[in-house]
């Protein structure tokens, strides 16, 4: 089994968010960037199929040369090689034409990615990827099992859960639930000497147009300023939940 992981190159949610030209650009300077935490669990379940059922698993990122170092994390996690589309992503619609065109090139049977990035929440990739490449598509996936040319998925839906078979090829859209937090793994120091010596290709992007772009960012408004009561003074403490915050 072929097995394709897409990964997301984010900003870590601990970073200090700011924006440039206007608030117009992303502001990368003094960011820490890592492996959207959706495709980490993704991969963890690509690298389980590897070591149960002899599948390969290569991973692909569309970005440029600074997003090297959040693939050779995940070569060192386990994948056989990596591929980098050569071009900045600008939206769902441009990154989900630009994997299809190399996932086709693959003939991958099961293609696993976040259901969303943690950066623009988009959530559009997985479904459009599934669209061009005409294959079956499981988003919300939290369990994935694939015996032969048979998945059995179970996705989050409304109020419960529900469990779906499909037919390879595959496109799941990945989630906490795939893998547990405690699967995840921490590359060791042999992974990461051996990531070193993995493929990875970078490839010229096939010129996708992009369907949207960002006009403006804004952060959230601040918080306010907190007052402090002394819990010998819960008169004043009612009167101010009841008259200034209105929360009884």
């Amino acid at each position: 089994m072929k097995i394709l992981v897409c990964i997301s190159h984010v900003p870590d949610t601990t970073s200090k968010i700011n924006f440039t030209d206007n608030d117009t650009k992303f502001d990368t300077n003094g960011v820490q960037f890592v492996i959207n935490p959706n495709d980490e669990f993704g991969l963890t379940r690509a690298m389980w199929f590897k070591e149960k059922q002899g599948a390969t698993v290569d991973i692909i990122n569309v970005g440029g040369p600074e997003t090297e170092p959040t693939l050779r994390k995940a070569l060192a996690i386990g994948a056989d090689s990596a591929i980098r589309i050569n071009t900045e992503a600008l939206d769902g619609f441009q990154v989900a034409k630009e994997l299809s065109a190399v996932a086709k090139e693959g003939n991958y049977d099961l293609i696993i990615a976040g259901r969303e990035s943690i950066d623009y929440n988009g959530g559009m990739v997985p479904g459009m990827l599934a669209s061009l490449l005409g294959a079956s598509f499981v988003n919300t996936c939290i369990s994935l099992e694939v015996d032969g040319d048979t998945a059995t998925a179970v996705r989050e839906i409304d109020g419960g859960k529900e469990t779906v078979t499909a037919k390879l090829p595959l496109v799941v859209g990945g989630q906490k639930g795939i893998v547990e937090e405690s699967d995840l793994r921490i590359p060791n120091m042999r992974g990461i000497m051996m990531a070193r010596k993995k493929p990875l290709e970078v490839k010229e992007p096939q010129g996708a147009s992009t369907e949207t772009s960002a006009v403006s960012f804004e952060k959230p408004a601040p918080k306010g300023d907190v007052k402090l009561i002394s819990p010998d003074n819960l008169d004043e403490l009612i009167d101010l939940l009841h008259n200034e915050a209105k929360a009884i």
